[in-house]
């Protein structure tokens, strides 16, 4: 079984931006790959795609409750902008409804801004836990900033011990390894133009920052979606096997399954870690599916 701890669509796709499935496409994609069921992330936050309902993914859920898992998700700006806002009372509402977590958490904001803080404070209230981008930018992205060597992320791990807080994105996956400049933190695109001049990851495999918080936050996940933990772990297969052993409990199979024109390699990749031999049958079926049973109660 694989269970996608990351996925999006929407019931009538948006025409720009973001190539999205609706459910259908989705599950034909899922059948396709061999994935069995998919959490269903509700994109909010306006920085750069058309924000959904949470409802909406309810509904989606409910139509197709053996493939689809609902999340639900707020922005930190919601209900007055304020970091007093009572982000809980909505928060509370939808798990009560079912949802298991809460993301993607994507404002082109700093994660230590006193409003995103008040959401993983209610966050860790409810007993959610939540997932978000990142941004090497302050302004003219998505995601939340971190600086190099992830300092603001540290620092809300210790603030919110309680919170199953998942790594996810570049910004987290480029740290795996030692940076040798910041620069190499993010996509970097000619000013005022869609073309590309930098990406994340680097030539080393010294290791980074992002096992170390591991070891030191029991509160940290990893989330594996998104092209970049593949492409870092693709560098060494040899600490790949080491990194999936030593921290096989909190790390999670998931596409960010958000093009239907894409060629997703999550599943051939997990597959070839374990028909190689570079992890063990019990670290797949953790990775691919018994952490997420476990997570979200399934």
């Amino acid at each position: 079984m694989i269970i996608d701890i990351h996925a999006h669509c929407y019931k009538n796709p948006v025409p720009y931006v973001a190539d999205f499935c609706d459910p259908e496409e989705l599950i034909a994609f899922y059948d396709r790959v061999g994935i069995d069921k998919g959490v269903l992330l509700p994109v909010v936050n306006s920085e750069i795609y058309f924000p959904q309902s949470n409802d909406e993914i309810l509904d989606i859920c409910a139509a197709y409750p053996d493939r689809f898992i609902p999340y639900c998700n707020i922005d930190p700006r919601a209900m007055t902008n304020s970091p007093n806002a009572p982000l809980h009372k909505i928060l509370d509402y939808y798990k009560n409804k079912g949802c298991k977590g809460i993301g993607e958490v994507m404002p082109n904001m700093e994660l230590m801004d006193p409003k995103v803080q008040n959401l993983f404070r209610a966050a860790e209230e409810v007993d959610l836990p939540i997932v978000f981008d990142g941004s090497v930018v302050k302004d003219g992205d998505f995601g939340l900033y971190d600086d190099p060597g992830l300092p603001q992320l540290e620092f809300t791990l210790l603030r919110f011990p309680k919170l199953k807080i998942f790594g996810h994105g570049p910004v987290f996956w480029a740290e795996l390894f030692k940076l040798q400049t910041p620069g190499e933190r993010g996509y970097i695109f000619k000013f005022n133009s869609d073309e590309q001049v930098g990406k994340p990851g680097n030539e080393s495999v010294v290791e980074g920052v992002v096992p170390i918080l591991l070891r030191k936050y029991e509160n940290l996940y990893c989330d594996l979606s998104d092209g970049t933990p593949v492409a870092a772990f693709s560098r060494n297969l040899e600490y790949t096997g080491k990194f999936f052993k030593e921290f096989q409990d909190r790390l999670y199979f998931g596409t960010d399954m958000c093009s239907k024109n894409y060629d997703y390699p999550h599943v051939r990749f997990i597959n070839m870690l374990l028909n190689d031999g570079i992890i063990t049958q019990e670290i797949y079926d953790k990775v691919t599916h018994k952490n997420a049973i476990k997570l979200l109660d399934l």
